[in-house]
């Protein structure tokens, strides 16, 4: 992976540039006038970041006109839905508490985490797992510094805990009955809609399906549910055991659960 920043960037930004660079162990390469797509062509690396005043953007060689950007996309109209009273079927099916501590095994940009982090509030915890190295880095830098306007909503954002890690291995690491409750989103790698925001990761995500050893560990680690959401027409619900959440005729989304108290 390669890091450079916007043209002319000033000392706070070459310094937060190195700084990444530093941390990944990563080549920063100076600007200098190129665009993006010569210092691709410089490079061997299928993975450029780039450190500009507002965000962090991280360029695919084979996609360079679709950077990834950390936002908070239907997640922000989903907490803002919560604060005036929507009932969210996430929230809903998975029984989801105040000061529940939530592990969310397939983070992707945190859409769903941050749903969790509104619902668990400052008492809970909201732990996500990214296992893929370019993806973690953007979307941990947005959590950290994404602004919202809503302070609520940016607390929120700002208490989940990303972690880099494969969940089949941090599952076998924790303890019995350490967590509330274990969320899987595997859909979210194959939408049934594209967003440019989706779009831009498709590259770059594991797309390995969930076995049964993984949900073993899933009940073994949860106290009061494990969470699937799929396709409804999906069949990894009766593959893995999960029972069918209730949900009205002609939802494209189902949720599977495993109830555990």
């Amino acid at each position: 992976m390669i890091i450079t920043t916007s043209q002319a960037p000033d000392d706070r930004l070459l310094g937060y540039a190195k700084k990444l660079a530093a941390e990944l162990q990563a080549q920063l390469v100076p600007r200098r006038q190129m665009s993006v797509r010569k210092l691709m062509q410089r490079s061997n690396s299928p993975y450029m970041l780039v450190a500009t005043e507002h965000e962090l953007r991280l360029y695919e060689r084979e996609q360079l006109d679709k950077p990834l950007v950390y936002h908070p996309s239907m997640a922000f109209v989903k907490l803002k839905g919560m604060l005036q009273g929507a009932r969210e079927k996430l929230i809903e099916y998975s029984g989801c508490r105040a000061g529940d501590v939530v592990l969310d095994c397939t983070a992707g940009l945190c859409s769903d985490s941050l749903v969790f982090s509104m619902a668990v509030g400052e008492t809970g915890k909201v732990i996500a797992l990214e296992s893929e190295l370019p993806l973690y880095i953007v979307v941990r830098e947005g959590l950290k510094h994404y602004s919202v306007e809503i302070p609520i909503i940016e607390q929120a954002m700002r208490r989940i805990e990303l972690k880099l890690a494969s969940h089949k291995q941090f599952l076998a690491a924790l303890d019995d009955k350490s967590v509330d409750i274990v969320y899987f989103d595997p859909m979210f790698r194959q939408p049934l809609h594209e967003s440019s925001a989706i779009g831009a990761i498709r590259s770059m995500t594991n797309n390995e399906p969930l076995t049964e050893e993984v949900i073993e560990q899933a009940k073994r680690v949860a106290r009061k549910c494990v969470l699937l959401k799929e396709h409804s027409m999906s069949n990894e619900f009766e593959r893995l055991g999960f029972t069918r959440c209730e949900s009205g005729q002609g939802l494209r989304v189902a949720y599977g659960k495993i109830e555990l108290s």
